[in-house]
């Protein structure tokens, strides 16, 4: 049998909810122009589904300390050119990396800064869970 994530082992029970169904229309008001528009949660969702797969954060985690090339990184990966090429081409779609070409070798780095806060905030936080 598969392994659940820990969303999928959470029942309907287990989640608190109101008691009382209250609303707080002075609440809801003022929160409500800060609630994304689905033309920007949908972007935004699909930038979130690049970082969901563990080869490509595992190979941020890796550019956010140094650039590297394509062949470093399949062997720090533990993986073969063509995948971690794979995953690149993914993340540089998502313009989460960017490359160089130096003779016949491709260095990759991270595309900015704020990938490599976005990446280290993530990390942070799960530190403290």
């Amino acid at each position: 049998m598969p392994a659940k994530s820990k969303t999928q082992l959470i029942k309907t029970d287990d989640v608190p909810n109101c008691e009382i169904h209250l609303v707080h229309l002075d609440r809801v008001v003022a929160c409500q122009s800060g609630i994304a528009a689905i033309s920007q949660a949908q972007p935004m969702a699909d930038f979130f589904a690049v970082l969901s797969d563990p080869h490509r954060l595992r190979l941020i985690s890796a550019l956010a300390e140094q650039e590297l090339c394509v062949c470093d990184l399949a062997v720090a990966m533990k993986m073969s050119d063509s995948a971690v090429s794979h995953q690149l081409r993914i993340l540089r779609s998502a313009r989460l990396v960017t490359y160089r070409k130096e003779g016949r070798n491709v260095y990759y780095s991270l595309a900015d800064e704020h990938i490599v806060n976005l990446y280290r905030e993530v990390a942070n936080h799960l530190k403290e869970v």
